[in-house]
């Protein structure tokens, strides 16, 4: 309204000197109601090109912000993650002599840790004895390599899990936040299959150190029957070998 007013007052000034100019000076034609509508009208379209540009801004503003909700983590852990899990594979995948194959284990506990029968020789005893000792010691040493692995494993989770707590706390955007969390749930995820891969080695060498025990008491009891019956030909170092 002071800009009106304003525009009012020159416009009466005007008017007046008009009036009062000599009569040899040219009349000005004034309509006050038409400069007041012509006034109110230039407002109205400032107005409205404000609103436009008000408008506009705030799209460019949602536009920044969608961008920003679509916009990817620039941080990923894929790589490391994924060579953990193929460090570990590869560990498991070494086993000596009884591997983690189903067949594998059936075909030994059927040869190896078989009852023992009065059609077996000594020597295949003794044979069978040496080779359940063998699978416990080399059971053992897979244990201690896997959890060496996982140990060794500790370090770069450690350096994943603080880089993805970072993105993740300084994400610009919903799609960022996400995959920083998938991210953390993909670290969460190998650290349990590197549990899991230090119990099964750990469980194998169990296994198979429960089995052996199992299998020289069988076959001590033959030891026995065989030593105690006349014409086995059973020689001291054969009896040695079972223990």
């Amino acid at each position: 309204m002071s800009r009106l007013n304003s525009f009012l007052a020159a416009g009466t000034i005007v008017l007046t000197l008009s009036v009062t100019a000599p009569a040899r000076a040219q009349w000005i034609v004034f309509d006050p109601n038409n400069y007041v509508q012509n006034v109110l009208t230039a407002a109205r379209t400032l107005q409205q090109i404000n609103n436009q540009i008000t408008s506009l801004q705030n799209e460019a503003q949602m536009l920044i912000n969608q961008a920003k909700n679509l916009a990817n983590l620039p941080y990923s852990s894929l790589q490391q993650l994924q060579s953990s899990i193929v460090r570990t594979q590869q560990l498991l995948a070494q086993a000596q002599r009884i591997a983690y194959d189903v067949q594998q284990i059936d075909r030994a506990f059927s040869i190896s840790y078989a009852p023992a029968t009065g059609n077996q020789t000594n020597q295949v005893l003794i044979a069978n004895a040496q080779s359940r000792w063998q699978n416990s010691v080399a059971a053992l040493q897979d244990a201690l390599r896997v959890q060496a692995g996982v140990v060794g494993n500790l370090d770069t989770n450690r350096v994943q899990t603080s880089a993805l707590v970072t993105s993740s706390q300084g994400a610009s955007g919903a799609l960022q936040a996400t995959q920083a969390g998938n991210q953390i749930l993909a670290l969460q995820a190998q650290q349990l299959a590197d549990l899991t891969a230090a119990f099964a080695a750990q469980g194998r060498a169990q296994s198979l150190e429960a089995a052996q025990r199992a299998a020289a008491q069988d076959q001590g009891r033959e030891q026995l029957r065989r030593f105690l019956t006349p014409g086995q030909g059973y020689q001291s170092q054969d009896v040695r070998m079972f223990h």
